[in-house]
């Protein structure tokens, strides 16, 4: 298991999102390996500039997403860009690749040193727009990290994830998922608001923090407004949506916005 709070080594801590561009073979591929790599390194040192923690390399861009399985030249371009970032920041580094295609992040951050990953459909079944997360991940990857000796990357599980159904489980509080995921193995749970960008439900977050020890992160939503309220409950918070121009994740770093927040925490 590993300890995430030792790798962040920080309370409070802010994680900035660094949406690569959509990835080669994807319906909206534009852009050169080169092209991809060095828009990832300029955000990433940008945001660790202005004061970011930590930052978080996804493949959002590539957009409607694979389920589980993407191909070996998302693996690729994802390790050659995540090797960039990592060579150019001094924090922690950590990868995402939708849609829960959590085995070819744990092995881009193996490969490249990156410190963590986040997990879709670790624990519980889910319907997505992507399709059915029926199996549960936890098994099967925490066989591989073992198996390929990545046991010091931190493996952070989204409970109740946003863009999903959660009908199944529907029986179950967002707490009982908590529970589950810790349970199951996780490093740490990340908690959502219903779609990229909305703000979590507080009373949400309160009762994660009563059924777990595990270190809690937010996932989406936060926002100057609301980052001291969050940090009341949360260990971290990743943020995307709220410092990107106009406050669309799709778009590129606003300093005004990343200093806004930046001064609301503290």
């Amino acid at each position: 298991m590993a300890d995430f709070r030792s790798i962040i080594n920080k309370s409070n801590a802010l994680i900035g999102m660094v949406h690569l561009q959509a990835l080669p073979g994807t319906p909206k591929s534009s852009k050169t390996t080169q092209q991809i790599v060095d828009i990832a390194v300029d955000e990433a040192t940008k945001l660790v500039e202005y004061g970011f923690d930590s930052v978080l390399i996804e493949n959002m861009h590539d957009a409607p997403y694979l389920l589980r399985e993407v191909g070996p030249e998302i693996v690729a371009t994802m390790t050659v860009a995540a090797q960039a970032v990592v060579d150019a920041v001094d924090v922690p580094v950590g990868i995402q690749i939708l849609a829960g295609a959590n085995q070819g992040a744990l092995a881009v951050a193996h490969a490249t040193g990156a410190h963590f990953i986040r997990a879709e459909g670790f624990a519980f079944a889910s319907v997505a727009d992507e399709g059915i997360m029926d199996v549960a991940d936890a098994g099967p990857l925490l066989r591989e990290r073992r198996r390929i000796e990545a046991d010091d990357i931190a493996i952070l599980a989204d409970i109740q994830k946003k863009h999903s159904s959660h009908a199944i489980t529907a029986d179950l509080s967002i707490g009982d998922y908590a529970r589950g995921a810790e349970f199951m193995g996780a490093d740490g749970v990340i908690v959502t608001g219903n779609h990229t960008g909305h703000q979590v439900d507080i009373a949400q977050l309160r009762e994660v923090t009563g059924a777990t020890e595990l270190p809690i992160l937010v996932g989406s939503g936060v926002t100057p407004e609301n980052v001291k309220e969050i940090f009341q409950y949360a260990d971290a918070a990743i943020v995307g949506s709220s410092i990107k121009k106009d406050g669309n994740w799709s778009q590129g770093l606003d300093l005004g916005r990343c200093q806004a927040l930046l001064n609301a925490k503290n």
